[in-house]
């Protein structure tokens, strides 16, 4: 023997005699290696950097995130499992599943766990994950719906048939009907019940039965309960031959079911879509220009930042970008509802998903796969869609609840009528069952918010966050930011103004160059005044938000910005005549002013018109810029805004809006720059523009995509009216089982009779939710 392991292990199989193992064998055994299934073989295929670029984005460091979607999703307890075991691997930061869409987003740490072992763990649960494809993912919710209306066929035949039969039992009874024929139809009636309960109530048993294993008690408890009583005593009275058999109540109950959480899970998937339908806008090949001026059709996921495509009339293109070469129009309204073709020149931008018009278009890639505009659109309506909502998370307690009573009520009413009338109890006890289900209690909420999400994103609004929608119903101040948010954020460079002897084409040069990181409009005004000419090198750059920005050319150090940013040196005598609402950019170096833009920007064309609606809602208006006083109060007369601020900085924007929210005040905040994003993050409910900075959008809870300012009033709107179907699903459904649960206590309302109104109450329901597409 090698060693005295093996030597133990070989004295305990002859000890044991089981030598006849190794005297039989025609083979060696497989070793470790080989005892690994092909299907995690290819799993190892998903690390490597050209296969991830499709779903895959690239965070801070190692830090990655992948767009995954789930197979085998079925409730509520398939993701809390997923995310559970997933969170507790070394290495993975985040875990969230989309119950709508199927679609997992799980953040890991590449130094620490590699993508291949998420999906093998996944494996291990017995799931399937495979990287996000809108295709692919609207063929899998087409084979779901395709199974869901079979199961529906399937009750609603065996309901009509067993219906029919019924009739005529009722009939027999009153008029007389002899017992073998009575016997053959009740017979006849389980044949017809058996696939109703053994296939299509499958997902209530399901979903029943996962939530036990969690400890849990969910609303298809009571209805897998209610639906196997009634079967097995059914069943039982059938065999005796005496008794009440319930096989239409339960058919019946089943198909209306059925039919309502098909409605309701339409209503979920339309938001789904919305986001599906922007990441299919993105074409699967694109035309690469190499080095030699060949073009060469290649598929999308190839493609690289730096790389030259060839975007045609007619054409979508294929990813960001910036024009390198032509002059033509794109029509961005998919991605941010606005319905004009937008002109390209040379040196503007372009995304991925909007197509070209009239003229080919020669693009210089910027962003590909995830980390493109569309695709950060699509994260953003999946982190609304994961997260949630207040009133929906409330609905789910209440319901949670209500099956405990439910089920103590039951026990107590069944102990009761076995007392009082024991041959009525189990009817009496399955009517009560039946008619108190919480279903349209728990439906209440999601199919509101899902119909309301859906009706706001074709409108170019997108709900980012799950909160938002119910707290922009109780707004009560709107907080606005001025430049690029209530104007047009395009400010145009009207006069130079020297004050020292340095030329003005010289000054203008060096505010140019210290703008050229900047995202700030103003910034961009100066680099188009330039026309794009080279720029002077920048070092030791510095940001000071809401002041302006400073850096070191050639040695010397420069600041452009307001009057705060250098307030000993901006004492200089300006022009009397200045334009009304124009902005003063002052440009100093270490000793004196240099010189003085006079730059003036103009009100967006809905910004009174907007300002006025909600006014007439009874909402408050105000402006907290970090503008100049006079500029402000310009643009605030012109829009017809009475209370603002001037000249704060990000940290004084704040503490203008705490002191709002300490008064009792709901506080809407609408900017659209990186000084903004503390203010965003302040407010109860914030509002970015899309045009505005990655910064402002990732901390916006609503991103408005389109340039209209009226869709502002409208989501307000929206959202009113959407809190209000809410409050009436609510009502609804509290008020009919406080109402029918005494009846059917009772003995008044007969199982069958429970059965139809506990399916019309959640039909109602998720119908009045509907109102809001």
């Amino acid at each position: 023997m090698c060693c005295h392991g093996c030597q133990a292990v070989a004295a305990s199989i002859v000890a044991n005699g089981l030598e006849d193992y190794y005297r039989y064998r025609t083979e060696l055994p497989k070793t470790a290696d080989e005892l690994i299934p092909e299907e995690l073989r290819k799993l190892d295929l998903y690390d490597h950097p050209d296969v991830q670029k499709s779903f895959v984005s690239q965070s801070d460091g190692h830090l990655k995130q992948a767009s995954l979607i789930l197979e085998g999703i079925t409730c509520a307890a398939c993701i809390w499992l997923n995310e559970r075991h997933l969170m507790q691997l070394p290495g993975v930061h985040a875990v969230a599943v989309n119950y709508a869409s199927h679609r997992a987003r799980i953040t890991w740490d590449e130094s620490h766990i590699k993508l291949s072992t998420i999906l093998a763990e996944i494996r291990k649960l017995g799931y399937q994950a495979h990287p996000f494809n809108a295709q692919q993912q609207d063929e899998l919710r087409q084979a779901r719906r395709k199974l869901d209306i079979r199961r529906m066929a399937v009750a609603g035949i065996s309901t009509g048939q067993v219906m029919m039969l019924g009739v005529a039992l009722y009939a027999g009874a009153a008029t007389g009907m002899d017992y073998s024929t009575v016997q053959l139809m009740r017979w006849f009636s389980l044949l017809m019940t058996t696939p109703a309960v053994l296939y299509a109530a499958m997902p209530f048993y399901q979903s029943a039965w996962r939530a036990l294993l969690r400890g849990q008690l969910n609303m298809d408890f009571p209805i897998s309960l209610g639906i196997l009583a009634g079967f097995s005593g059914s069943i039982w009275a059938t065999a005796q031959g005496e008794g009440v058999v319930y096989y239409d109540t339960i058919t019946m109950l089943i198909f209306f079911l059925l039919s309502t959480r098909f409605l309701e899970r339409n209503a979920r998937e339309k938001s789904v879509e919305a986001a599906e339908n922007l990441l299919r806008l993105v074409p699967a090949m694109a035309t690469r220009v190499d080095a030699e001026n060949q073009q060469l059709l290649v598929p999308v996921h190839e493609l690289s930042t730096g790389d030259l495509v060839l975007a045609k009339p007619g054409e979508t293109i294929a990813a960001d970008g910036v024009v390198e070469q032509g002059e033509s129009s794109a029509d961005e309204s998919l991605l941010t509802g606005e319905s004009r073709p937008l002109p390209k020149h040379a040196g503007d931008r372009v995304f991925a998903g909007s197509v070209n018009y009239e003229s080919p278009l020669l693009i210089r890639v910027t962003s590909v796969g995830e980390d493109t505009v569309l695709a950060g659109i699509a994260r953003l309506l999946d982190r609304a869609q994961a997260q949630k909502p207040r009133l929906a998370q409330a609905a789910d307690r209440v319901a949670a609840y209500f099956t405990y009573a439910l089920l103590v009520l039951v026990a107590v009413v069944a102990w009761a009528w076995w007392r009082i009338d024991a041959h009525r109890a189990f009817e009496i006890t399955l009517a009560v069952l039946v008619v108190s289900c919480p279903c349209a209690l728990s439906l209440a909420a999601p199919a509101a918010f899902a119909a309301a999400g859906s009706h706001l994103v074709k409108r170019g609004v997108l709900l980012t966050r799950g909160h938002a929608l119910e707290t922009l119903a109780r707004v009560t101040h709107f907080v606005f930011d001025k430049t690029g948010t209530l104007t047009q954020g395009k400010p145009v460079l009207l006069q130079t103004i020297p004050y020292a002897d340095v030329p003005d084409a010289q000054c203008l040069l060096l505010a140019a160059s210290l703008e050229q990181a900047s995202e700030h409009p103003l910034a961009q005004s100066f680099l188009q005044a330039t026309h794009r000419q080279t720029l002077l090198a920048v070092t030791a750059s510095e940001n000071a938000p809401g002041k302006g920005v400073s850096g070191v050319i050639e040695g010397c150090r420069y600041t452009i910005g307001n009057a705060a940013l250098s307030p000993g040196l901006t004492h200089q005598p300006l022009d009397a005549n200045l334009p009304q609402g124009a902005t003063v950019v002052w440009l100093c170096d270490a000793d004196r002013a240099l010189a003085a833009f006079v730059l003036a920007d103009t009100p967006r064309p809905q910004a009174r018109e907007m300002v006025a609606q909600l006014k007439a809602r009874g909402i408050h208006v105000s402006i907290m810029s970090g503008d100049a006083p006079e500029a402000v109060a310009y643009h605030a007369r012109e829009i017809g805004v009475d209370d603002w601020q001037a000249g704060l900085a990000p940290d004084q924007k704040l503490a203008a809006l705490r002191e709002l929210q300490g008064h009792g005040a709901v506080v809407a905040m609408v900017g659209d720059g990186i000084n903004d994003a503390p203010v965003l993050a302040g407010a109860q409910v914030s509002i970015a523009m899309g045009s505005g900075t990655q910064m402002a959008r990732t901390t916006g809870d609503v991103v408005l995509l389109t340039e209209s300012l009226l869709e502002i009033d409208h989501a307000v709107a929206t959202s009113r009216f959407g809190l209000n179907v809410i409050r009436q699903n609510f009502a609804w459904a509290l008020g009919y089982n406080l109402l029918v649960v005494p009846f059917a206590a009772t003995g008044f309302i007969s199982p069958w009779l429970a059965a139809l109104g506990m399916s019309v109450s959640s039909l109602v329901v998720v119908l009045n939710a509907l109102r809001l597409r």
